[in-house]
Protein backbone atom coordinates (compact mmCIF):
# COMPACT_ATOMS: atom_id res chain seq x y z
CA UNK A 1 0.00 0.00 0.00
CA UNK A 2 2.77 2.44 0.92
CA UNK A 3 4.56 4.45 -1.74
CA UNK A 4 8.32 4.73 -1.54
CA UNK A 5 10.06 8.09 -1.14
CA UNK A 6 11.40 7.85 -4.69
CA UNK A 7 7.92 7.18 -6.03
CA UNK A 8 6.52 10.21 -4.18
CA UNK A 9 9.12 12.47 -5.82
CA UNK A 10 8.17 11.45 -9.35
CA UNK A 11 5.74 13.78 -11.09
CA UNK A 12 3.36 11.08 -12.33
CA UNK A 13 -0.08 9.75 -11.57
CA UNK A 14 -0.04 6.70 -9.30
CA UNK A 15 -2.62 3.96 -8.81
CA UNK A 16 -2.70 2.17 -5.47
CA UNK A 17 -4.75 -0.94 -4.78
CA UNK A 18 -6.38 -1.20 -1.35
CA UNK A 19 -5.01 -4.40 0.12
CA UNK A 20 -7.06 -6.66 2.44
CA UNK A 21 -6.79 -5.37 5.99
CA UNK A 22 -7.02 -1.70 5.00
CA UNK A 23 -10.68 -1.69 3.97
CA UNK A 24 -13.09 0.37 6.05
CA UNK A 25 -10.79 3.39 6.41
CA UNK A 26 -11.97 6.79 5.28
CA UNK A 27 -10.30 7.80 2.03
CA UNK A 28 -8.65 10.81 3.72
CA UNK A 29 -7.13 8.61 6.43
CA UNK A 30 -6.09 6.05 3.82
CA UNK A 31 -4.22 8.72 1.86
CA UNK A 32 -2.56 10.11 4.98
CA UNK A 33 -1.21 6.62 5.65
CA UNK A 34 -0.09 6.11 2.06
CA UNK A 35 1.50 9.56 1.65
CA UNK A 36 3.66 9.58 4.76
CA UNK A 37 4.57 13.11 5.82
CA UNK A 38 2.26 14.87 3.35
CA UNK A 39 0.33 17.74 5.01
CA UNK A 40 -3.29 16.98 5.79
CA UNK A 41 -4.35 20.19 4.03
CA UNK A 42 -2.78 18.90 0.80
CA UNK A 43 -4.67 15.59 1.06
CA UNK A 44 -8.02 17.33 1.56
CA UNK A 45 -7.29 19.72 -1.30
CA UNK A 46 -6.65 16.97 -3.86
CA UNK A 47 -9.79 15.12 -2.68
CA UNK A 48 -11.90 18.28 -2.89
CA UNK A 49 -10.64 19.08 -6.39
CA UNK A 50 -11.47 15.59 -7.62
CA UNK A 51 -7.83 14.77 -8.34
CA UNK A 52 -8.17 11.63 -6.21
CA UNK A 53 -10.36 8.99 -7.85
CA UNK A 54 -11.54 5.63 -6.56
CA UNK A 55 -12.35 3.15 -9.32
CA UNK A 56 -12.41 6.14 -11.72
CA UNK A 57 -14.98 8.06 -9.66
CA UNK A 58 -14.80 11.06 -7.32
CA UNK A 59 -15.35 10.38 -3.63
CA UNK A 60 -15.94 12.61 -0.58
CA UNK A 61 -13.44 12.60 2.32
CA UNK A 62 -15.78 10.34 4.30
CA UNK A 63 -15.84 7.54 1.72
CA UNK A 64 -14.64 4.24 3.22
CA UNK A 65 -12.31 2.31 0.95
CA UNK A 66 -12.99 -1.33 0.10
CA UNK A 67 -10.55 -4.16 -0.53
CA UNK A 68 -9.31 -4.12 -4.14
CA UNK A 69 -10.41 -0.51 -4.74
CA UNK A 70 -8.04 1.28 -7.11
CA UNK A 71 -7.14 4.74 -5.86
CA UNK A 72 -5.78 7.30 -8.30
CA UNK A 73 -3.26 9.65 -6.68
CA UNK A 74 -2.23 12.75 -8.64
CA UNK A 75 1.40 13.87 -9.06
CA UNK A 76 2.74 15.24 -5.81
CA UNK A 77 3.82 18.86 -6.07
CA UNK A 78 5.94 18.98 -2.95
CA UNK A 79 9.39 20.40 -2.30
CA UNK A 80 11.88 17.72 -1.32
CA UNK A 81 13.20 17.97 2.21
CA UNK A 82 15.21 15.83 4.53
CA UNK A 83 13.19 13.58 6.80
CA UNK A 84 12.84 15.06 10.27
CA UNK A 85 13.17 12.44 12.99
CA UNK A 86 12.01 12.70 16.60
CA UNK A 87 14.76 13.30 19.13
CA UNK A 88 15.82 10.65 21.60
CA UNK A 89 14.14 12.31 24.58
CA UNK A 90 10.71 12.08 22.94
CA UNK A 91 11.31 8.45 21.98
CA UNK A 92 12.20 7.60 25.57
CA UNK A 93 9.06 9.36 26.83
CA UNK A 94 6.94 7.45 24.32
CA UNK A 95 8.44 4.13 25.38
CA UNK A 96 7.61 4.89 29.01
CA UNK A 97 4.10 5.98 27.98
CA UNK A 98 3.14 2.57 26.55
CA UNK A 99 0.45 1.17 28.83
CA UNK A 100 -0.18 -2.13 27.06
CA UNK A 101 1.28 -4.10 24.17
CA UNK A 102 0.49 -7.45 22.60
CA UNK A 103 0.83 -8.91 19.10
CA UNK A 104 -2.35 -7.14 17.91
CA UNK A 105 -2.10 -3.56 19.19
CA UNK A 106 -0.51 -1.25 21.70
CA UNK A 107 -2.04 1.49 23.80
CA UNK A 108 -0.10 4.53 24.89
CA UNK A 109 -0.81 7.43 27.21
CA UNK A 110 -0.29 10.24 24.70
CA UNK A 111 1.08 13.43 26.19
CA UNK A 112 -0.62 16.79 25.68
CA UNK A 113 0.96 18.86 22.92
CA UNK A 114 1.93 15.86 20.77
CA UNK A 115 -0.03 15.51 17.52
CA UNK A 116 -1.06 11.97 16.60
CA UNK A 117 0.53 12.36 13.15
CA UNK A 118 2.61 14.83 11.17
CA UNK A 119 1.30 17.32 8.62
CA UNK A 120 -0.25 20.80 8.59
CA UNK A 121 2.88 22.39 10.01
CA UNK A 122 3.68 19.48 12.34
CA UNK A 123 6.90 17.71 11.35
CA UNK A 124 6.08 14.45 13.12
CA UNK A 125 3.53 13.02 15.52
CA UNK A 126 3.00 10.02 17.77
CA UNK A 127 2.70 7.51 14.94
CA UNK A 128 5.90 8.68 13.21
CA UNK A 129 7.73 8.64 16.56
CA UNK A 130 6.52 5.11 17.32
CA UNK A 131 7.69 3.93 13.90
CA UNK A 132 11.10 5.43 14.69
CA UNK A 133 11.06 3.75 18.11
CA UNK A 134 10.15 0.36 16.61
CA UNK A 135 11.69 0.35 13.10
CA UNK A 136 11.13 -3.40 12.78
CA UNK A 137 7.36 -2.86 13.01
CA UNK A 138 6.09 -2.56 9.44
CA UNK A 139 2.35 -2.28 10.07
CA UNK A 140 1.94 0.28 12.86
CA UNK A 141 -1.18 2.37 12.14
CA UNK A 142 -3.34 4.82 14.07
CA UNK A 143 -6.69 3.26 14.97
CA UNK A 144 -8.28 6.57 15.98
CA UNK A 145 -7.22 10.13 16.82
CA UNK A 146 -6.92 12.49 19.73
CA UNK A 147 -6.66 16.26 19.52
CA UNK A 148 -3.11 17.51 19.88
CA UNK A 149 -3.83 19.12 23.26
CA UNK A 150 -5.73 16.10 24.63
CA UNK A 151 -3.78 13.49 26.58
CA UNK A 152 -4.61 9.86 27.28
CA UNK A 153 -5.39 6.50 25.71
CA UNK A 154 -4.42 6.14 22.05
CA UNK A 155 -4.68 2.80 20.22
CA UNK A 156 -2.08 1.79 17.61
CA UNK A 157 -2.60 -1.42 15.62
CA UNK A 158 0.36 -3.71 14.96
CA UNK A 159 -1.29 -5.92 12.32
CA UNK A 160 -3.57 -5.22 9.38
CA UNK A 161 -6.05 -7.78 10.69
CA UNK A 162 -6.14 -6.00 14.07
CA UNK A 163 -6.68 -2.64 12.38
CA UNK A 164 -9.68 -4.07 10.56
CA UNK A 165 -11.18 -5.49 13.78
CA UNK A 166 -10.68 -2.28 15.75
CA UNK A 167 -12.17 -0.12 12.99
CA UNK A 168 -15.20 -2.42 12.92
CA UNK A 169 -15.59 -2.05 16.70
CA UNK A 170 -15.40 1.74 16.34
CA UNK A 171 -17.97 1.83 13.53
CA UNK A 172 -20.35 -0.30 15.60
CA UNK A 173 -19.84 1.90 18.67
CA UNK A 174 -18.40 -1.05 20.59
CA UNK A 175 -15.44 0.79 22.11
CA UNK A 176 -16.39 2.56 25.34
CA UNK A 177 -14.27 5.74 25.58
CA UNK A 178 -14.32 7.84 28.75
CA UNK A 179 -12.67 11.23 29.19
CA UNK A 180 -11.93 13.42 32.20
CA UNK A 181 -12.45 17.16 31.90
CA UNK A 182 -12.33 20.08 34.30
CA UNK A 183 -15.15 22.43 33.33
CA UNK A 184 -15.89 26.00 34.34
CA UNK A 185 -19.02 26.60 36.43
CA UNK A 186 -21.59 24.15 37.76
CA UNK A 187 -24.73 22.16 36.86
CA UNK A 188 -27.71 21.45 39.08
CA UNK A 189 -27.71 17.79 37.96
CA UNK A 190 -24.95 15.23 38.28
CA UNK A 191 -25.70 13.58 34.92
CA UNK A 192 -26.40 15.38 31.64
CA UNK A 193 -26.85 14.08 28.11
CA UNK A 194 -26.04 16.47 25.26
CA UNK A 195 -27.46 15.62 21.85
CA UNK A 196 -26.53 18.45 19.48
CA UNK A 197 -25.38 18.20 15.82
CA UNK A 198 -21.89 19.47 15.05
CA UNK A 199 -20.74 21.21 11.89
CA UNK A 200 -17.03 21.43 11.14
CA UNK A 201 -15.57 24.44 9.37
CA UNK A 202 -12.02 25.06 8.20
CA UNK A 203 -10.93 28.69 8.18
CA UNK A 204 -8.67 30.15 5.49
CA UNK A 205 -5.80 29.83 7.96
CA UNK A 206 -6.41 26.07 8.08
CA UNK A 207 -7.74 26.21 11.64
CA UNK A 208 -10.66 23.88 12.37
CA UNK A 209 -13.65 25.34 14.18
CA UNK A 210 -16.71 23.29 15.14
CA UNK A 211 -20.11 24.70 16.02
CA UNK A 212 -23.57 23.41 16.85
CA UNK A 213 -25.65 23.58 13.71
CA UNK A 214 -28.80 21.76 12.50
CA UNK A 215 -26.93 20.99 9.28
CA UNK A 216 -24.15 19.23 11.17
CA UNK A 217 -23.62 15.55 11.96
CA UNK A 218 -25.46 13.97 14.93
CA UNK A 219 -23.38 14.01 18.12
CA UNK A 220 -24.11 12.65 21.59
CA UNK A 221 -22.06 13.07 24.78
CA UNK A 222 -22.98 11.83 28.26
CA UNK A 223 -21.50 13.83 31.14
CA UNK A 224 -21.29 12.78 34.79
CA UNK A 225 -19.91 14.86 37.67
CA UNK A 226 -16.99 13.22 39.48
CA UNK A 227 -16.11 16.05 41.86
CA UNK A 228 -17.38 19.56 42.55
CA UNK A 229 -15.12 22.46 43.48
CA UNK A 230 -15.99 26.04 44.41
CA UNK A 231 -16.29 27.32 40.85
CA UNK A 232 -15.67 24.31 38.59
CA UNK A 233 -16.28 20.57 38.27
CA UNK A 234 -14.29 17.47 37.38
CA UNK A 235 -16.55 15.53 35.01
CA UNK A 236 -16.47 12.27 33.10
CA UNK A 237 -17.51 12.45 29.45
CA UNK A 238 -18.61 9.35 27.55
CA UNK A 239 -18.56 9.63 23.78
CA UNK A 240 -21.52 8.01 22.08
CA UNK A 241 -20.36 9.49 18.77
CA UNK A 242 -16.85 10.63 17.91
CA UNK A 243 -16.96 14.01 16.19
CA UNK A 244 -14.13 16.53 15.99
CA UNK A 245 -13.91 18.64 19.19
CA UNK A 246 -17.17 17.03 20.37
CA UNK A 247 -16.61 17.14 24.13
CA UNK A 248 -15.20 20.65 23.98
CA UNK A 249 -18.11 22.08 21.97
CA UNK A 250 -20.80 20.24 23.94
CA UNK A 251 -19.30 21.37 27.25
CA UNK A 252 -19.24 24.97 26.02
CA UNK A 253 -22.86 24.59 24.83
CA UNK A 254 -23.86 23.84 28.43
CA UNK A 255 -22.23 27.09 29.53
CA UNK A 256 -19.41 25.18 31.23
CA UNK A 257 -16.46 25.15 28.81
CA UNK A 258 -13.40 23.03 29.52
CA UNK A 259 -10.76 24.95 31.43
CA UNK A 260 -7.59 25.62 29.49
CA UNK A 261 -9.52 25.57 26.20
CA UNK A 262 -8.31 28.58 24.24
CA UNK A 263 -10.68 27.98 21.33
CA UNK A 264 -14.05 27.38 23.00
CA UNK A 265 -13.32 28.42 26.58
CA UNK A 266 -13.60 31.48 28.79
CA UNK A 267 -10.51 33.71 28.80
CA UNK A 268 -11.02 35.05 32.34
CA UNK A 269 -11.50 31.57 33.81
CA UNK A 270 -8.51 30.25 31.89
CA UNK A 271 -6.34 33.04 33.28
CA UNK A 272 -7.53 32.28 36.81
CA UNK A 273 -6.65 28.58 36.50
CA UNK A 274 -3.34 29.42 34.85
CA UNK A 275 -2.35 31.16 38.05
CA UNK A 276 -3.09 27.87 39.86
CA UNK A 277 -0.81 25.99 37.47
CA UNK A 278 -3.06 24.87 34.60
CA UNK A 279 -1.04 25.45 31.44
CA UNK A 280 -2.89 23.12 29.05
CA UNK A 281 -6.35 21.92 28.06
CA UNK A 282 -7.76 19.85 30.90
CA UNK A 283 -9.08 17.01 28.75
CA UNK A 284 -7.78 13.48 29.19
CA UNK A 285 -8.82 10.22 27.50
CA UNK A 286 -8.92 8.25 30.73
CA UNK A 287 -10.12 4.77 29.74
CA UNK A 288 -11.02 2.34 26.99
CA UNK A 289 -13.17 -0.77 27.22
CA UNK A 290 -14.02 -3.22 24.43
CA UNK A 291 -14.46 -6.92 23.77
CA UNK A 292 -12.34 -8.60 21.14
CA UNK A 293 -14.36 -10.89 18.82
CA UNK A 294 -14.79 -14.46 20.07
CA UNK A 295 -13.61 -13.64 23.60
CA UNK A 296 -15.70 -13.78 26.77
CA UNK A 297 -14.34 -10.83 28.76
CA UNK A 298 -13.85 -7.12 28.16
CA UNK A 299 -10.44 -5.56 27.69
CA UNK A 300 -10.20 -2.43 29.85
CA UNK A 301 -7.36 0.00 30.43
CA UNK A 302 -6.86 3.35 32.16
CA UNK A 303 -4.32 6.10 31.55
CA UNK A 304 -3.28 8.04 34.67
CA UNK A 305 -3.45 11.83 34.67
CA UNK A 306 -0.13 13.57 34.20
CA UNK A 307 1.53 15.07 37.26
CA UNK A 308 0.52 18.62 36.36
CA UNK A 309 -3.21 17.87 36.28
CA UNK A 310 -3.08 15.61 39.33
CA UNK A 311 -1.26 18.29 41.32
CA UNK A 312 -3.86 20.88 40.31
CA UNK A 313 -6.72 18.68 41.57
CA UNK A 314 -4.91 18.06 44.84
CA UNK A 315 -4.40 21.79 45.39
CA UNK A 316 -8.06 22.47 44.65
CA UNK A 317 -9.21 19.64 46.94
CA UNK A 318 -7.06 21.04 49.75
CA UNK A 319 -9.03 24.28 49.43
CA UNK A 320 -12.31 22.43 49.88
CA UNK A 321 -14.61 20.51 47.55
CA UNK A 322 -17.74 18.37 47.47
CA UNK A 323 -17.60 14.87 46.01
CA UNK A 324 -20.57 14.10 43.77
CA UNK A 325 -22.79 11.16 44.75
Amino acid sequence: MQMSESEQKKSAVRFVRVEPGYEGQRIDNFLLNVLKGVPKSYVYRIIRRGEVRVNKGRKPPGYRVQADDFVRIPPLRLVDREDVKPDGRLLRRLERAILYRDDRFLIMNKESGLAVHGGSGVEYGAIEALRALFPEERELELVHRLDRDTSGCLIISRQRSALRVLHQLLRNNRIDKRYLALVDGSWSEDRIKVEQPLLKNTLKSGERVVKIDPLGKPAITRFQVRQRFNDCMLVEAKLVTGRTHQIRVHAAHLGTPILGDEKYGNDDSNRRLRRLGLKRLFLHAESLRFRWPETSTDFMIKAPLDKELQALLERMSFNGSTVAV
